[in-house]
């Protein structure tokens, strides 16, 4: 190289070095909070199929543009971090960044929650969705924040997630409570919906999600209780050919967030993450109404029969579980939600 090339080589990279540093000043940010980009973890146990996934997965892109790449999330589904009560220590210990949990799984963690398990709470959907968008939701969701014994929790809820209603999937049609008599019912880790199959007659059988495929197919319960799309997804449907639409319970997920790193975040920061999480339930309730048709088609084509039961025998014969559960702490609260409109 003769000395007139690498006098034009060391000029244009000169002139590169400038530019690019006049950039770096000129480049808009929204760097207010002085930080690098943040890597959060996310955990669920459910797979990449379910409508609340996508929910979430509409919730670390909101987060992601409204930081402008400041704040991002790594999604791990299917319960590679754990099961929900695993996720819900993480959250308190500080090691997970958020995660998404049952209403039911929460009760254990956070009593109020407890409310949701109540059969036969909600009228229908419309009353449903105003308590939750409405104070009595908002009521909740700050609530989370302490425990039992009116400590800190450690848990702080973002937002509530459609999964719509349970309902009995078993081995032979249910249409009154007496058809429950007899058989074996999993149901998750929870008081409210165990003492809820007892008094349908039936035998309330904890079992771990993950096990409950094979649990069905060996005849260890005789049918289970979830909303379409779970039912799908776990492919149960290949097992089980009734579901009884009886919308025993309305049990939302909830977007919870680790209190121990809500604490040193930003108020930018909290901003950004909240926006996000409340654009994500509306984005999230609609992705559940398309899932649950491309469940139902998929339940009738694989030979599942779809019942529609008189709901006013399972509501009579449910009565004393809401009067067991609705009083004390709960009592102001169920007033409430019954003087909700629909």
């Amino acid at each position: 190289m003769n000395s007139k090339t690498s006098y034009l080589s060391f000029g244009f990279l000169v002139g590169l070095i400038a530019a690019c540093t006049i950039c770096a000043f000129l480049r808009p940010s929204n760097t207010s909070t002085g930080s690098a980009e943040k890597r959060m973890k996310l955990g669920h146990n459910l797979p990449t199929t379910h409508p609340v996934h996508a929910g979430l997965e509409y919730f670390v892109e909101r987060v992601f543009l409204h930081s402008g790449g400041q704040l991002n999330f790594d999604i791990f589904p299917n319960g590679q971090l754990g099961n929900e009560p695993q996720s819900l220590e993480q959250i308190q210990a500080g090691t997970l960044d958020a995660t998404k949990v049952g209403s039911a799984t929460l009760g254990s963690f956070v009593p109020v929650t407890k409310v949701f398990s109540l059969p036969y709470l909600f009228r229908n959907e419309a009353h449903y969705w105003n308590v939750l968008n409405g104070d009595i939701g908002h009521d909740i969701l700050q609530r989370l924040s302490m425990n039992a014994d009116g400590q800190d929790s450690q848990l702080r809820g973002l937002t509530f997630y459609d999964s719509g209603s349970r309902n009995f999937y078993t081995k032979r049609p249910i249409n009154t409570p007496a058809d429950l008599e007899g058989l074996k019912i999993r149901v998750m880790n929870d008081p409210v919906a165990m003492d809820m199959v007892a008094a349908l007659g039936a035998s309330p059988t904890p079992i771990s999600f993950g096990e409950l495929y094979t649990a069905l197919q060996q005849g260890v319960v005789d049918g289970a209780e979830n909303n379409p799309p779970s039912f799908v997804t776990s492919r149960h449907l290949e097992v089980i050919k009734d579901f009884s639409f009886d919308h025993h319970s309305r049990n939302p997920d909830i977007l919870i967030f680790s209190a121990k790193i809500w604490e040193q975040l930003s108020d930018i920061e909290r901003g950004w993450i909240e926006e996000a999480a409340e654009e994500s339930s509306a984005f999230q309730r609609k992705a559940w109404a398309t899932g649950v048709e491309e469940s139902l088609a998929e339940m009738r084509a694989q030979g599942v029969t779809i019942l529609e039961p008189d709901l006013k025998p399972f509501i009579e014969a449910t009565a004393g579980v809401r009067a067991k559960y609705g009083a004390g702490e709960l009592q102001s609260l169920l007033e409430q939600i019954g003087d909700t409109s629909d």
